[in-house]
């Protein structure tokens, strides 16, 4: 544990360097609790913090991963100790504090989530950030009043971590899942993941977007926003929700109150990273119990610490596909 490895981000006036280097256990933040890592995984968000306008990063050098499963080192908190395998996730982790791209880390224990029965480190990251954004939509979906029988559910950017879980998930718990890509290379995947009727990502587009449209959704799940969010909004069905996770199209919503005031539609604002820790917990509980997916092979895909630069600048350019686990021990 002298030296070990980890990616780090640095930006120095004009020069940004991505590297894989060695640090020690005095280079890590504060925090109780000292983690083995066993793996982390690719978000979008990982992509931003490896670029030097992403802003993300807030002090560099920084490490970034805003994932992270691994095994408990040592602890001042009572209620970890050393051999306990966890799940770390959001909060400030990757951003303000050092992430999940590391052999170790130190995180505050009120971010950290015991391993639930039914999940390995690995399939913990096979989820991440992104399945349990997945999760937490579906949650908040039915809490609104969503079921099986209500009719089609639209997920965007389907091909990508929290479309292709959303998708999945969905699929396994009965719904009838309509996925959006702009991929027609993936349409035997979201078929296989759960999928039962593909769209191409230029039909959420028209040209003319108007104010209420013909009513097909009876929720949705969109991780693009913008001009995608405001053609779902104005076709989802009498009462029904759209849970809206990213913002890949834009952050503009020029749309009208039309949706909310006259078909009584939910816009459900999806916060993985703030989330409570009650609802976090038991939502992955939940994810290695009934929302377990027997795809996760098919989902995501494995590489190391020094394969992962290139896959940072994948994920911003649209060609990573599901998720990308990383293996750090």
């Amino acid at each position: 544990m002298d030296n070990f490895k980890a990616l780090i981000v640095d930006k120095k006036e004009n020069v940004f360097n991505v590297s894989v280097a060695n640090l020690n256990l005095n280079d890590l933040p504060e925090g109780d609790v000292v983690i083995k890592v066993a793996y982390s995984s690719v978000n979008y968000k990982d992509g931003l913090a490896a670029i030097p306008d992403g802003n993300i990063v807030r002090n560099y050098p920084h490490v970034p991963g805003i994932d992270l499963a691994g095994t408990v080192v040592s602890s001042t908190n009572k209620q970890f100790k050393e051999g306990d395998e966890v799940i770390a996730t959001s909060y400030e982790i990757g951003v303000s504090h050092f992430g999940g791209y590391s052999e170790y880390a130190r995180i505050p224990s009120e971010w950290i989530v015991p391993l639930p029965e039914g999940l390995s480190m690995k399939e913990a990251m096979a989820y991440g950030t992104a399945g349990f954004t997945a999760a937490l939509s579906i949650q908040r979906l039915e809490d609104s009043g969503l079921t099986t029988d209500a009719g089609p559910v639209l997920v965007t950017g389907a091909s990508g971590g929290v479309g292709s879980l959303a998708v999945a998930m969905l699929g396994k718990l009965g719904y009838e899942v309509v996925a959006s890509t702009g991929k027609t290379s993936e349409h035997d995947y979201l078929y296989k993941i759960g999928a039962k009727e593909i769209i191409s990502r230029e039909e959420l587009q028209p040209e003319k977007i108007r104010p209420l449209d013909k009513q097909k959704w009876a929720g949705a799940i969109d991780p693009v926003g913008g001009k995608t969010l405001v053609y779902i909004l104005s076709t989802t069905k009498y009462g029904g929700s759209v849970a809206v996770t990213g913002l890949t199209g834009g952050t503009n919503l020029p749309t009208t109150v039309f949706p909310f005031i006259l078909r009584g539609v939910n816009l459900l604002g999806i916060d993985s990273v703030y989330c409570p820790m009650e609802i976090r917990a038991e939502l992955w509980k939940r994810m290695g119990d009934y929302l377990k997916l027997k795809q996760l092979a098919e989902i995501s895909n494995e590489l190391t610490l020094e394969e992962l630069p290139a896959t940072l600048n994948d994920i911003l350019a649209g060609k990573v596909k599901g998720r990308t686990i990383v293996k750090l021990n």
